[in-house]
């Protein structure tokens, strides 16, 4: 085998050696349906790299379920959805916490683990529903709405959450919606994960317009598409999708809920309306599972890459903190929501 060097823009010039090809020949074994192998030689120099040196740097990586494959499944320690990244966030014993995912992620980390370096590779990692609305927002709302408590999905700044009684993710929305044990509640900032919650409840839902850019993209006429052309297609929708998307769903639930649903189920065939790096993710695990991939990728997810997380490590860089005025009381948002999942696992 010849040598070969990374080419990806932003790499290091890592060879392609032998050795390399060597350490990560399990990896690629597992991943090889999901990535092509002419991609490998790029990404394997990198994986082996990022792997010794968060060792050496009691470093540990988390990656969200909208990560690409070679992050997901090549170095990621721990991964999930965004309650799981919450919970796994406050059970590390490493020194130094790397969020692949958005910086609302990384914020959350960093709130649940005030005194550990949290890093994200890229700080123009944001996110469409996080910008949808401000902590003035938030004020505002509270004036005109009195008494009522505001629950906000953790998509969303540790400005805002600080503004907040409580947080929920797409996974726990209802449980944390009927935890408050109130007639009326505020949820923010998604539109269409609100409709959705109220639909599932008797609470009534006061409802802000902040819309996921990728999952508003999906229509009910795709999903039409899709059963034409496969006759024995499940369809499986995350809640931030608009209302008639999800009633032409199969199944609806959260990225953590798509991935049980298909493990329980396992259907012949399937297709996850959400960030389509999810499918190639979800794929690896069940191999006999053909996978239709709708491509509507999150260009902020996609602004991670193995270059940058490499580089966060070897600097020690973006590095996350959070204003003392506002973390405190946004890390009270976070943990009544995990105690909310606390009581239910009980």
């Amino acid at each position: 085998m010849t040598a070969t060097r990374a080419t990806e823009p932003g790499a290091t010039d890592l060879p392609y050696t032998p050795e390399v090809a060597q350490a990560a020949a399990l990896t690629y074994e597992r991943l090889r349906h999901v990535i092509p192998k002419i991609e490998w030689p790029v990404h394997a120099p990198l994986i082996v790299a990022i792997n010794k040196l968060k060792r050496r740097r009691n470093a540990i990586i988390l990656a969200h379920n909208y990560q690409t494959p070679e992050i997901f499944h090549g170095v990621a320690d721990l991964s999930g959805d965004s309650l799981a990244l919450a919970r796994q966030a406050v059970e590390t014993d490493a020194d130094v916490i790397v969020l692949c995912g958005v910086h609302f992620m990384a914020e959350t980390a960093k709130l649940l683990n005030p005194e550990k370096t949290v890093l994200i590779p890229d700080l123009e990692a944001g996110c469409s529903l996080a910008a949808s609305i401000t902590a003035e927002d938030v004020r505002l709302l509270r004036e005109r709405y009195p008494s009522v408590p505001v629950v906000t999905y953790v998509n969303t700044s540790a400005a805002v959450k600080a503004e907040s009684d409580i947080c929920c993710t797409s996974a726990n929305a209802v449980e944390v919606v009927e935890s408050l044990g109130s007639e009326r509640v505020i949820f923010l900032p998604d539109e269409f994960l609100a409709r959705h919650i109220a639909s599932q409840t008797d609470v009534d839902v006061i409802i802000w317009k902040g819309r996921c850019e990728v999952h508003e993209r999906f229509t009910s006429d795709d999903l039409s598409g899709y059963r034409q052309q496969f006759s024995d297609i499940q369809i499986l929708a995350h809640p931030e999708c608009p209302p008639d998307v999800l009633a032409e769903a199969d199944f609806v639930g959260s990225t953590s809920a798509m991935i049980q649903h298909v493990g329980n189920e396992r259907p012949k065939r399937v297709v996850l309306i959400t960030e389509c790096s999810m499918s190639d993710n979800v794929a690896v695990e069940f191999p006999e599972i053909e996978f239709i991939r709708p491509c509507n990728l999150c260009p902020h997810m996609k602004r991670i890459t193995l270059p940058k997380i490499l580089r966060s490590l070897q600097t020690l860089e973006h590095r996350v903190e959070v204003d003392l005025q506002v973390a405190e009381p946004a890390r009270r948002a976070l943990e009544r929501m995990l105690a909310v999942g606390q009581s239910l696992s009980r």
